[in-house]
C-alpha cells in the first residue's frame, strides 16, 4: 500500500553535515516528521526533485551512525 505525502508546505531544513560550498546537502522537514510518522529527505542542490522517506527509526540509526563517524564511503 502507498500513500501519496503532500511536501509542497514543508519547511527543510540543512543538515549541518552539509557543506558551505554547494555540496552534500542534505535536507529535511522536521515539521512533516513530526507529523507524518515518516522523514522526508532530500538534496537541496534540487528543490523540485523528488524526496525519499524514511521510518523514523531507520533515520535515527542513520543519523547516530553519521555523528559517530561509523559509516564508510
Amino acid at each position: 500500500m502507498s500513500r501519496v505525502l503532500d511536501l509542497s508546505g514543508a519547511v527543510w531544513v540543512k543538515s549541518s553535515h552539509s557543506n558551505g560550498d554547494g555540496g552534500d546537502c542534505v535536507e529535511w522537514a522536521p515539521s512533516v516528521a513530526s507529523g507524518a510518522g515518516v522523514v522526508p529527505v532530500r538534496d537541496s542542490k534540487v528543490p523540485s526533485g523528488p524526496a525519499l522517506v524514511f521510518p523514523p527509526r531507520g533515520w535515527s540509526s542513520f543519523v547516530r551512525a553519521v555523528r559517530t563517524d561509523r559509516l564508510t564511503a
